[in-house]
């Protein structure tokens, strides 16, 4: 046993009793970042226009702070570049984690001072949790990986700015720095594939013990080392025993990793954002994500299917309840207020309060009153592959046929295949047959005539790298949007049809 792993069990126990105060007590910790939020607030710009001053409860803030997004937001983070201070929080942020935004092409999103632990912590608390619960902790003695952007940085006004994964990679605990990979020069990389070969050339003979990243590039880290050795990954890594990953639904990836890999491996997933690190899996034997509530954000919640009305109910931790679909709204010491990242979440337990990520608030396929969310898809999806365990998938993103050429309208899965299934036409069926299941309005509309079952575009095996590529996205916290409701993605993707 290293110094490392020798270390980290006592320091797991402490965090993890630290942990359960706030965990078991969670209105209260959430009221006390509430109320320091509020205090540190009024003497902001933002606090100013809002009547802070006059906020003593939830209520009152509801009354002053509107749901917003980034373009509400903007006004108040072009002062913040123009150099002025104290806007939307004290001070002046440390960074911007820049972003690309849809609407407002790139977006800056402020890390604070008091807001940075928030990501560091949350990060470094979701191993410790493991290593509490298991008491592995042998792979912090051996190469660590974590596959990110660069870590270069430019300047917004006077204010460091770059991608979140790269700022982050700045504030690595000194005890994992000197067996973290790749070196920092392959890691000022730009472009993807360059950078993974490099990254493959520092780590194959190494060895590596954690690999942390997004699925999709996890796994076109692991094609490329498999073509050059044509070893499975383990055998390349044989002490490779703990994949940390977050940012997508693991499911759809899950088989074709591991297949990958050789054998099955412990993971740990995470809910980082630019805007804050939410949550993380804290136990390997329930399921969910434990809610960060006590690390400088105030979460609220709305009913997703109130989310478009004018007044929608806010409701804080304490009120909502299981199993139902909420868009999450955070405000932050960050200097986010009302702030709508676009996720969904649902509770699964509320003892500890832990959820699962459900989908995206805008991506969802409504072209004809459905409302088929990302949950949906993927869930029918992981239902497919568990009955056709022949087909292997390295991606797929859905979207509406609305005036198809001949016949009536239908949904489109554009899906890039490993291994194709041996009866095409009976797994489209059993996917569409399960996502009926799963939502009574695409059941009806099939039912009515209204579309017909869905359709299988069976896509190159790299069409979705080859995508992201060409619109200079690939690698590093990049993905493809699951579904959505135009055709805008889809009708690029096409283009690599087989």
């Amino acid at each position: 046993m290293g110094i490392r792993s020798f270390l980290s069990k006592p320091y797991a126990a402490y965090i993890v009793k630290q942990q359960l105060k706030w965990a078991n007590n969670p209105s209260q910790a959430q009221e006390s970042v509430f109320q320091n939020l509020i205090q540190v607030g009024k003497s902001t710009a933002f606090g100013k226009d809002h009547n802070f001053g006059d906020i003593k409860n939830y209520e009152d803030f509801k009354k002053h702070v509107p749901i917003c997004d980034y373009e509400d937001l903007r006004p108040y983070i072009d002062r913040v570049i123009a150099g002025e201070s104290d806007v939307l929080w004290r001070n002046k942020p440390t960074y911007f984690a820049k972003t690309s935004g849809t609407t407002s092409g790139a977006k800056y999103i402020p890390l604070t001072k008091d807001s940075i632990p928030n990501h560091i912590n949350s990060a470094k608390n979701a191993m410790l949790n493991y290593i509490h619960e298991t008491g592995n902790a042998n792979f912090l003695d051996r190469k660590l990986i974590f596959l990110s952007g660069s870590p270069v940085l430019d300047k917004s006004g006077d204010i460091l700015s770059g991608r979140l994964s790269g700022i982050v990679n700045h504030h690595v605990p000194g005890y994992l720095r000197t067996n973290q990979m790749p070196s920092y020069e392959t890691n000022c990389i730009e472009d993807w594939e360059t950078k993974l070969d490099r990254i493959i050339d520092e780590t194959i003979h190494q060895d590596m013990s954690l690999i942390s990243g997004i699925p999709p590039w996890v796994q076109m880290y692991f094609d490329r080392i498999i073509e050059r050795t044509g070893k499975p990954i383990h055998e390349t890594f044989p002490n490779f025993d703990m994949f940390i990953y977050g940012g997508v639904n693991f499911e759809p990836y899950k088989t074709k990793l591991f297949d990958s890999i050789g054998k099955v491996i412990p993971s740990i997933e995470t809910y980082p954002a630019s805007e804050g690190f939410f949550a993380f899996q804290d136990t390997q034997t329930e399921e969910g994500l434990l809610m960060q509530l006590d690390s400088g954000i105030f979460f609220e919640f709305i009913p997703t299917d109130e989310y478009f009305e004018e007044n929608p109910t806010r409701l804080r931790i304490e009120e909502v309840e299981m199993g139902k679909n909420y868009a999450l709204i955070i405000n932050s010491n960050a200097g986010l207020w009302g702030y709508s990242i676009g996720d969904t979440v649902k509770f699964v337990s509320k003892a500890p309060y832990r959820v699962l990520v459900t989908g995206r608030i805008k991506h969802f396929i409504s072209a004809f009153g459905e409302h088929v969310i990302g949950t949906e898809v993927e869930k029918a999806m992981k239902f497919a592959l568990e009955q056709h365990p022949e087909v292997k998938i390295t991606e797929f993103s859905v979207a509406p046929q609305v005036n198809p050429i001949k016949g009536l309208p239908y949904h489109e899965w554009l899906i890039s295949y490993e291994n194709e299934p041996n009866d095409p036409d009976a797994f489209a069926l059993t996917i569409d047959n399960k996502l009926r299941e799963l939502n009574v309005y695409y059941d009806d509309l099939i039912t009515g005539t209204i579309t017909r079952t869905l359709v299988i575009s069976a896509l190159q095996r790299d069409a979705f790298q080859q995508y992201m590529k060409s619109i200079g996205k690939l690698g590093g916290q990049n993905k493809v949007p699951r579904l959505s409701n135009d055709r805008k993605i889809a009708d690029k993707i096409i283009h690599w049809k087989k």
